[in-house]
């Protein structure tokens, strides 16, 4: 059958439930980050009995944080950031997850072929998909990981003549 997802996916994967809030997320973020080892660019969103409901990626939160009339603002090296950031973060301890989470996530199984998952990946601009079996997820694959994967397949040069 070749590679497929079941081959390229991390297990090791950390969730948020959509009634976290976002600035608890951060903190999951961070924790993530220093537990494996790697930074984490975005979490499984689980529901109460640990079904996939979304994913939540550091893109959603700083688009969140992003001023809304930024592009009409022109320069801003007159703009204080600190007072800036510090009213969004405190606006933010309102806002949840499940806010902000994309909730139609597409999905692939174990067995789905690693050709397959690029397509998917390349096409929807998709930097990870979750690998779900039995409705629950065992794994993500992370385009990262897909990436290096091929690349390191590179044939050796044939030896001149």
């Amino acid at each position: 059958m070749g590679v497929t997802a079941r081959d390229i996916m991390d297990t090791r994967f950390c969730t948020v439930r959509a009634n976290t809030p976002v600035l608890q997320a951060v903190k999951v973020f961070k924790e993530a980050s220093r537990k494996l080892e790697r930074r984490v660019f975005g979490m499984v969103v689980v529901g109460e009995q640990n079904e996939l409901v979304g994913m939540i990626s550091m893109y959603d939160i700083l688009v969140l944080m992003r001023p809304k009339h930024i592009h009409i603002w022109g320069e801003m090296n007159d703009i204080d950031v600190t007072g800036f950031i510090q009213e969004s973060l405190h606006q933010a301890r309102s806002i949840l997850v499940g806010d902000l989470m994309s909730a139609e996530v597409i999905t692939v199984t174990p067995d789905t072929h690693l050709l397959l998952v690029v397509d998917i990946m390349t096409r929807k601009h998709i930097r990870r998909i979750p690998v779900i079996e039995n409705g629950k997820v065992i794994g993500v694959v992370h385009i990262s990981d897909v990436f290096f994967y091929l690349m390191e397949r590179e044939p050796e040069p044939v030896p001149a003549r």
